[in-house]
C-alpha cells in the first residue's frame, strides 16, 4: 500500500516551503493570519533570521512562534520553563505554535498521607 503524501489545504511540502510568509498567511487559519500580518516580535525575527541561515540546534524562548514551513526538517532546542527541550519539526506541526510541543508540567504522583493530615486520610493503606 503506498503511503500517503503530506499535504496543507492541498498543497504539497515542496510547494509550501516555495511560498513567502504572506502566500502561507492566507492558507493558515485566521489567529496564525493575523499574526503573521501584523509582524513578528523582534525575538521572533532573530529565530527566523538564524532558521533561514542554516543553524543547527537553534535555543529559543519563543513558545508562541507559529510552525512556518520553512522550519520542517529542523531541530530546536524550545525552553520549557527550568530546561531547553529538543523539538523536531515535522509536517504536521504546521500552523501550531512551538511551546504546544513541549510541556511545561510534570505528572504528580502522591505519596503517603503527611504530616496533620486528618484521622481518614491516615486510614488509607500505605504501599
Amino acid at each position: 500500500m503506498a503511503r500517503k503524501e503530506f499535504t496543507y489545504k492541498g498543497k504539497t511540502v515542496e510547494e509550501l516551503k516555495a511560498m513567502d510568509l504572506k502566500e502561507f498567511g492566507e492558507l493558515a487559519p485566521s489567529r496564525i493570519r493575523r499574526n503573521i500580518k501584523r509582524g513578528f516580535t523582534e525575538e521572533q525575527k532573530v529565530l527566523l533570521k538564524k532558521l533561514r541561515a542554516g543553524k543547527d540546534l537553534i535555543e529559543t524562548h519563543c513558545r508562541d512562534m507559529v510552525i512556518l514551513p520553512l522550519m520542517i526538517g529542523k531541530k530546536l532546542k524550545v525552553h520549557r520553563g527550568n530546561s531547553f527541550e529538543m523539538v523536531d519539526i515535522q509536517t504536521h506541526m504546521l500552523g501550531h505554535r512551538l511551546g504546544e510541543f513541549v510541556l511545561t508540567r510534570k505528572k504528580l504522583a502522591h505519596s503517603a498521607p503527611g504530616v496533620g493530615a486528618t484521622k481518614s486520610s491516615a486510614n488509607l493503606s500505605v504501599k
